[in-house]
């Protein structure tokens, strides 16, 4: 059997097959009623601003990404040039189909909640897998053409040949994929927090009025926020990091391996495939009573098991080496462990929220205290895990053992996205039940759905950085691969200041960040607090606010800071570069390290705060409206954008910063040494 010829069509085969599966639950949702006029047109404003937002970032990036390709062309080559605008092109069709299929599956989830739980459960995570089947369908799909292009063209010089042109033309794929990520992830978070920032200071702690109150004149804007950045940011992200794992997969075995060691991540990520559609068929509650976490952990079971068979299975049928299936196992292993670890220190009701609840009693000081030091704590224990998982791959088959456990670590990306979409389509249904005064069972079953919802985008956030770590370690190794290194001497002073530039850039990058959350939701609080004073009649319920300035605002504020982050990711191993390969050697790992250290913290402390407000909402501690609320929700204003912005976007940072080292590494050696 040629298993080149195997994975040539199985692959692509299998990537059309997700595609078609997602194809048909697209066509399942929108056969749904989205149900009465208001609803109709709540959903409508959300859908419409949403899209209006998409479209005007792309205008912004697509010209930016034109030029890029062009200066791609003239100094690495025309087939760099091609991939990379095919990669941004994957990671934008991803970005704004997962959009474009949870701003119409909101208004019908809502609608659903008054039939029960199974209904509106049903409508959120089949939306959730058209995400998932988008990202893995698009994702082998892009990587196999280019290994049909490789083969077809090059197979008369031998499969060597094959492989080397496929793997070297796949790391401009990375690079398109990832800078196309990083413009999403930056736009989508700033608009998200600032809107919801804005909508919280004004609405919940000066009006005392509900999250997702119609008289908010924020209220729309926080909606269209959580599709912006939890779904189209979120999807790109991890659309980005299943593409650097196969590509550090590929050019790692191939070199340890030959041919088999190229086609095993091509036929391990079709068979994950299978695995993550298996799982979605196990996702049913069994009655309105269940808790609707249960039947998510039941499809994610499955997939997560199944994948392991068939990881073990190709490693000794096609590599004959069962340490690489567990190099794999590992990193599902690992990926599970994270799940958990953030679950227990930012889930709901967990002892550390409490604690910084109970905090929230004596002010937001204690509030803020309290939650730094759990987000600290949080991430020395996830460090360790991903610490672990690295070494134990070395350990088994060397560095290309370290981007099996990557791979391993993204098996599970269909079902993991399904939840992660679930979680922003659940909280705007329960926001789009309140403001269309839907009664019945769904105010109930959207509050479950809810809670459930803010479970599973806490958890599949510290899947997406442990994730982005362990692919940015592949692709760090895949740089001593192409450059010839083996080691890089941090007594030398070149390679110490390159080490402290990169532990140094993920904290100026954050900076960035936040600061621009900070000002675009100065101007939407000043927004709403005018519309208050001099719209007549908005707290009453007799006019209605201006939702379209609000998100004017934020979506003004998020295409500004597009353009510095891209400068700093690409210009700086480029300057660190003519310190030499060592120097840029050491960058390389301190943007590691400490990207991942900064990454998780954000995230769980941020994780952690939003949710210790919800216990406080819940009816603990004096409930909504009191001192303890307030404290509360200035934590997680405080969070906000450390857990929606600059913490997601460190993710593709690290990445592309290495994959613009690897692009650059034949240069450096050539021109200026080691």
């Amino acid at each position: 059997m040629d298993i080149q010829l195997v994975a040539l069509w199985v692959a692509p085969a299998t990537a059309l097959l997700a595609l078609g599966y997602g194809s048909y639950l697209t066509k399942k949702i929108l056969a749904e009623e989205e149900g009465t006029p208001k609803l109709q047109a709540i959903g409508k404003a959300v859908r419409d601003g949403a899209m209006a937002y998409l479209a005007l970032q792309f205008k912004v990036v697509f010209p930016i990404m034109g030029l890029l390709a062009i200066l791609i062309n003239f100094t690495l080559g025309f087939g760099t040039a091609v991939v990379f605008l095919l990669g941004a092109i994957g990671s934008a069709i991803i970005g704004y189909f997962g959009m474009w299929i949870a701003v119409r599956a909101n208004v019908r989830t809502a609608n659903n909640a008054i039939k029960g739980l199974q209904p509106a459960l049903s409508t959120a995570f089949n939306a959730g897998t058209v995400n998932g089947m988008l990202v893995v369908g698009l994702g082998l799909l892009g990587v196999s053409l280019i290994y049909m292009w490789a083969y077809f063209s090059f197979i008369g010089q031998g499969p060597t040949i094959v492989a080397k042109h496929a793997t070297d033309v796949l790391v401009g794929y990375g690079f398109g994929a990832a800078l196309l990520t990083l413009f999403m992830r930056v736009g989508g978070g700033i608009f998200t927090k600032a809107a919801d920032v804005g909508a919280d200071l004004v609405g919940k702690v000066e009006k005392g009025i509900p999250e997702d109150d119609p008289r908010n004149p924020a209220t729309i804007a926080d909606n269209v926020g959580d599709n912006v950045g939890d779904c189209a940011g979120m999807a790109a992200d991890v659309f980005e990091s299943y593409e650097v794992t196969v590509v550090a997969s590929m050019i790692l075995g191939g070199a340890m391996f030959g041919l088999a060691g190229v086609v095993f991540p091509l036929l391990a990520r079709a068979a994950a495939i299978i695995t993550s559609i298996l799982g979605t068929f196990f996702v049913k509650a069994k009655n309105d009573w269940e808790n609707p976490i249960n039947p998510l952990i039941r499809g994610f079971v499955v997939s997560a098991l199944s994948a392991i068979v068939i990881f073990m299975v190709l490693a000794v049928f096609v590599l004959h080496e069962p340490r690489a299936g567990w190099a794999a196992v590992v990193g599902i292993v690992s990926m599970i462990t994270l799940l958990f670890i953030t679950k227990y220190y930012t889930g709901p009701g967990e002892k550390p929220v409490v604690a910084i609840a109970t905090a929230s009693k004596t002010g937001a000081g204690t509030t803020l205290i309290s939650g730094l030091s759990i987000g600290m704590e949080s991430t020395f224990i996830s460090v360790i895990v991903v610490a672990v998982t690295i070494f134990a791959g070395y350990l088994l088959l060397g560095f290309y053992g370290i981007s099996l456990a990557g791979m391993g670590m993204l098996a599970t990306t269909g079902i993991i996205m399904s939840l992660d979409t679930f979680g922003p389509i659940a909280d705007n249904a329960q926001g789009m039940v309140e403001m269309g005064g839907l009664k019945g069972k769904a105010p109930a079953v959207t509050e479950n759905l809810d809670a459930v919802g803010n479970t599973t985008k806490a958890l599949t956030k510290g899947f997406a950085v442990g994730s982005a770590a362990v692919a940015a370690c592949s692709l760090f190794a895949t740089y001593f691969e192409v450059t010839g290194l083996t080691s890089v001497d941090i007594a030398d002073p070149k390679v110490f200041v390159g080490l402290l530039f990169g532990a140094a850039l993920p904290f100026l990058f954050s900076a960035r960040l936040i600061g621009s959350v900070g000002k675009a939701a100065f101007e939407v609080v000043e927004e709403v607090r005018r519309q208050f004073k001099q719209i007549k009649g908005i707290m009453e319920g007799k006019a209605l606010p201006d939702y379209s300035k609000a998100v004017a605002i934020v979506t003004a504020a998020a295409q500004k800071e597009l353009i510095v982050p891209a400068v700093i990711v690409v210009a700086s191993p480029i300057l660190i570069g003519f310190l030499g390969a060592q120097a840029l050697g050491g960058f390389l790992g301190g943007i590691v390290v400490s990207g991942l250290c900064v990454a998780l913290f954000m995230c769980n402390a941020g994780g952690a705060w939003d949710n210790a407000k919800k216990f406080v909402e819940d009816g603990n501690f004096g409930g909504k409206g009191s001192d303890t609320h307030k404290a509360a929700v200035v934590g997680d204003t405080v969070g906000d954008p450390l857990k929606d912005t600059a913490g997601p976007a460190l993710n593709p940072m690290m990445k592309i910063i290495q994959i613009v080292a690897l692009l650059i590494a034949p240069f450096i050696i050539q021109y200026i040494g080691k």
